[in-house]
């Protein structure tokens, strides 16, 4: 009896276990600051955009439903890498900073920095930001680049990408610092606005993922390049960008 009863307790256990296992395994949590479009957003309470499609076209080829998990941009890297999540996905600029801590993807898409001012503006060329009051947001590349290119700029740090436009809309700060794509979908809505022709960087985002975890950063390189080969990327590309966001 009692060896059958062990039968039957190893039994459950390993239903248990395999259980959860298969969880873990099939959903993917993935970290995003969704107030950055068109690459991250939120519309009628669903989240979206060019980074949302393209992950979750990724999960789709590893077998995976993405799970996002909310998390203000700042705290992406420390959150994931303590174990809060399995991905950060949220235009993060691939860096040699950066990939002293965490294991990034190959490229998937080329941005850089632009600086966006309201028509009309004095700033005219990147120089002319000196002195002036420019608005970045927390934790970004924006920050170091001012503090490295232009020291005589008064910054004004937002916690929001949304708060930095806002404050060039109202006039507040002369100009804002910011990611292209974001600063492209956001004069391309607001009359008014445009970005300088003159890009102050260009750079490339990549997925960030533990360097605890190589086989997921191997697995998430495979799974892009079957969607740049299938043509998905491509489609992805096409919806949210036009040729002169690019």
């Amino acid at each position: 009896m009692n060896f059958r009863r062990q039968l039957l307790l190893a039994a459950l256990c390993a239903a248990f276990g395999g259980g959860i296992a298969h969880a873990q395994g099939t959903v993917l949590k993935v970290g995003t600051d969704a107030t950055f479009p068109p690459m991250e957003f939120t519309e009628n309470g669903k989240h979206t955009g060019f980074d949302i499609e393209l992950v979750e076209a990724v999960a789709k080829k590893l077998g995976k439903q993405v799970e996002w998990v909310d998390i203000d941009f700042k705290g992406l890297i420390p959150g994931l890498i303590s174990h809060r999540f399995d991905m950060a996905v949220s235009a993060i600029y691939i860096t040699d900073e950066r990939k002293k801590v965490v294991n990034f993807t190959d490229p998937y898409y080329a941005g850089g920095l632009v600086a966006m001012v309201k028509d009309g503006s004095s700033v005219k060329k990147l120089s002319d930001l000196e002195g002036k009051k420019v608005t970045v947001q927390v934790g970004t590349k924006s920050v170091g680049y001012l503090q490295e290119h232009f020291p005589k700029v008064q910054r004004v740090e937002v916690e929001k990408n949304q708060e930095m436009f806002n404050l060039v809309d109202i006039g507040r700060a002369d100009a804002a610092v910011t990611g292209k794509p974001a600063a492209y979908q956001y004069v391309r809505t607001r009359p008014g606005l445009l970005f300088l022709e003159e890009q102050p960087t260009t750079e490339e985002y990549g997925m960030a993922m533990r360097k605890d975890d190589p086989e997921l950063t191997k697995a998430v390189n495979g799974a892009l390049a079957q969607l740049k080969s299938d043509g998905t990327y491509a489609a992805i590309v096409k919806k949210w960008f036009s040729s002169a966001s690019k």
